[in-house]
């Protein structure tokens, strides 16, 4: 039962992650097996630098995006595929 709850925690921790505008566009810009640099990021979305990594690490911190280091750069994905399946979900019923 433990892990039950344990497992619930962490969904909940990582939806909290999820529900910010500027995150769920970082999660889309990375949906389809995407990898792309902080710079490709807060470009794409047109934020500043700052911002974009303050989003990068929580999503990272919650389980939501992993990173590779690729010389200098680091890339970010999705941990798991099927997050983005949740915003689309969202996304469709914000219709």
């Amino acid at each position: 039962m433990e892990l039950h709850k344990e497992k619930l925690e962490m969904a909940a921790d990582m939806l909290k992650a999820i529900a910010h505008p500027t995150r769920i566009a970082i999660i889309n810009l990375l949906e389809n097996r995407k990898r792309l640099t902080v710079t490709e990021i807060f470009e794409t979305l047109g934020i500043e630098q700052a911002v974009a990594s303050h989003h990068l690490r929580i999503l990272k911190d919650r389980g939501v995006l992993v990173s590779e280091k690729d010389g200098k750069k680091r890339h970010y994905f999705l941990k798991h595929d099927r997050l983005s399946q949740i915003v689309d979900c969202i996304d469709k019923c914000t219709v």
